[in-house]
């Protein structure tokens, strides 16, 4: 299931006019925690972003058809169950393979450092980790999304 929810206010596209900047959160694997994912996609929604959140369990390749057809500048992946570092790298091939290697993509968990260099050195943009601040990963987000 897919919700989307409506930002209050966005960045300047093309011609001056606003565009929402659209951020997908997912959760990869057999993960069912989704507090965390929930906390972050409203977060993004209060901050004025567009939010579509695909809920649990979704395969890497649910996840990156969902970023095609909802034209994501964001992939927000929450993974709480250990299999980052499978998971995530088919979800950065599956969107160059789509040709959306422009989409910025974040992973958040558990997540250590070592495994966090790792994801960093295959594009994952940030990695944040239990107790990062809304306000860091909002911040981070508007600084390094591509204008589109």
């Amino acid at each position: 299931m897919i919700t989307r929810t409506k930002p209050k206010n966005g960045r300047k596209g093309e011609q001056g006019l606003e565009e929402k900047i659209r951020v997908l959160v997912a959760k990869p694997g057999l993960d069912g925690h989704d507090r965390g994912a929930k906390v972050v996609a409203r977060a993004y929604r209060d901050a004025g972003f567009e939010v579509i959140y695909t809920g649990l369990h979704q395969r890497p390749e649910q996840i990156v058809n969902a970023a095609l057809q909802e034209d994501a500048d964001v992939v927000a992946l929450s993974i709480l169950s250990g299999a980052h570092n499978t998971l995530i790298p088919e979800v950065v091939q599956g969107l160059r393979e789509k040709g959306l290697e422009g989409v910025l993509v974040l992973a958040g968990g558990i997540i250590p450092a070592e495994d966090a260099e790792f994801l960093r050195s295959i594009g994952v943009a940030g990695v944040f980790g239990p107790g990062t601040s809304t306000d860091d990963i909002i911040d981070f987000t508007r600084q390094h999304v591509r204008a589109r």
